[in-house]
C-alpha cells in the first residue's frame, strides 16, 4: 500500500478558517460503504439518521492551552507546544527553535516560567516545570490554544469556545476531536429525546494526527502514540446496544482508535494506556458501525483510517464530491457520516 494512494487535490479555499456560525449548522455528507450512495444532509438532521437504541460514543477530552512562546537563557527565540502532560510538574513538548536546547538547559517561557530541559526522545523533549503551581495551571494562565497549522489566524477568544466540545472535561488534548464541535445543546437533547444513548471514551489526542507520512510504503510509517482511557459504563452500554440490535457510533477517528484499541484481543477492555493503532483498508473493525467525522488532511493516517472504515474507493469518490460540492474541510469544516463496508469473510475467522 503506498501512501500516494491517499493524497488528492484540495483548493485552498475550501479549508474552513473559521467554524460555521452555529455549531450544528454544518452540512453532513452520509456514505453507505457498501453501496457506495451519497446523501448531502445537514448536520442538525443527525437524529433523523440515527435509530433508538443506538449508542454514540464521545471522546471527552479537553484541548489545553498547550503553546507557549519565550526565549532561551541565551536569547534567541523558542516556541514550545506541550504534546503530554507526564505529571503535575513534567510534559513532554515539541521545541522549536534555531538551535536545539540541550539537556540542563533552561527556557523562559511566556516571561514568566524559568523550564529546564530534561531530556530529549527523538523529536520531544522532556521539560521540567517547578514551583508549587501545577502545569496545568500554568498552561491555563500562560499558554494559547495550538490551533491547526492550516488555520492561519491566531488563536483568540472565539476559538478558546469554538475548539472544544461543549462536553470537553478531561484536559490533556493538543487538538480537537473536531467531529464532535458539531454537537450544541439543542442537538444532543434531540438524540436522547429520540432515545438515542451516549457513553464517552477519552483520548488525549496528539499533535502528531496533523503529520502526513513522509514514507511512501505505508508499512514503513512509524505511528504516533496517544493515551486512552475506555470507562466500565461505556463497556457495558456498547454490550447493552449490541444486545438489544443497536448499532455504536463513534464521534470522530479518535473515539474511533479508543474503542477499537480496547478491542484488539477481541472483547472490549476496561482501562487503557498508550495506543498507536494503526488503521489501513484490510482491518477488520471489532466495535464500531458507524463513523462520524470531518474531512481529513491527505496523505495522514486518519484518511487511512476513513479509508479503511468506508472502501478506499468509496472515500475517494466521496472526497471527489465533497470538492465539487464545496465542501468546508479539516477542523472547522463540515463532516461526513459512514457506513462500514463490510469485508468479506476469511476461512478460519
Amino acid at each position: 500500500m503506498r501512501t500516494s494512494d491517499f493524497d488528492f487535490e484540495l483548493p485552498s479555499e475550501l479549508i474552513a478558517q473559521f467554524p460555521a456560525a452555529k455549531r450544528s449548522g454544518s452540512r453532513l455528507l452520509c456514505l453507505d460503504g457498501n453501496s457506495g450512495a451519497l446523501h448531502d444532509r445537514m448536520f442538525g438532521e443527525l437524529p433523523s439518521l440515527l435509530a433508538a437504541g443506538d449508542l454514540l460514543v464521545f471522546n471527552d477530552t479537553r484541548v489545553i492551552k498547550a503553546r507557549l512562546n519565550g526565549r532561551k537563557e541565551s536569547g534567541g527565540k523558542v516556541e514550545v507546544l506541550v504534546e503530554r502532560m507526564l505529571d503535575a510538574h513534567r510534559a513532554l513538548a515539541h521545541v522549536r527553535a534555531s538551535h536545539a536546547p540541550k539537556p540542563g538547559g533552561r527556557l523562559i517561557l511566556a516571561e514568566a516560567i524559568e523550564v529546564e530541559v530534561l531530556s530529549r526522545q527523538d523529536d520531544l523533549y522532556e521539560l521540567k516545570f517547578p514551583g508549587e503551581t501545577p502545569l496545568a495551571e500554568l498552561l491555563e494562565r500562560y499558554g494559547k490554544l495550538p490551533l491547526p497549522p492550516y488555520i492561519t489566524h491566531a488563536a483568540d477568544s472565539d476559538d478558546d469556545e469554538r475548539y472544544q466540545t461543549v462536553y470537553a472535561r478531561n484536559p490533556g488534548a493538543v487538538a480537537a476531536p473536531t467531529a464532535g464541535l458539531h454537537f450544541d445543546e439543542d442537538v444532543m437533547q434531540t438524540l436522547a429525546e429520540c432515545g438515542i444513548e451516549k457513553a464517552f471514551v477519552t483520548l488525549h489526542v496528539g499533535a502528531g494526527t496533523f503529520q502526513p507520512i513522509r514514507v511512501e510504503d505505508v508499512a514503513e510509517h512509524k505511528m504516533h502514540s496517544e493515551w486512552y482511557e475506555i470507562p466500565q459504563a461505556t463497556v457495558d452500554s456498547i454490550a447493552r446496544t449490541r444486545q438489544r440490535g443497536g448499532k455504536v457510533i463513534a464521534v470522530g477517528t479518535t473515539a474511533m482508535r479508543a474503542l477499537e484499541s480496547a478491542a484488539r484481543q477481541g472483547e472490549m477492555a476496561v482501562g487503557g494506556g498508550d495506543t498507536d493503532i494503526f488503521i489501513t483498508p484490510g482491518y477488520r473493525f471489532r466495535v464500531v458501525d458507524r463513523l462520524l467525522t470531518n474531512f481529513h488532511l491527505p496523505r495522514t493516517t486518519l484518511l487511512m483510517l476513513v479509508s479503511a472504515f468506508g472502501g478506499m474507493a468509496h472515500i475517494r469518490e466521496a472526497y471527489r464530491h465533497a470538492v465539487q460540492e464545496r465542501y468546508r474541510f479539516f477542523s472547522y469544516g463540515d463532516a461526513m457520516l459512514i457506513d462500514r463496508q463490510n469485508l468479506p469473510e476469511v476461512a478460519g475467522e
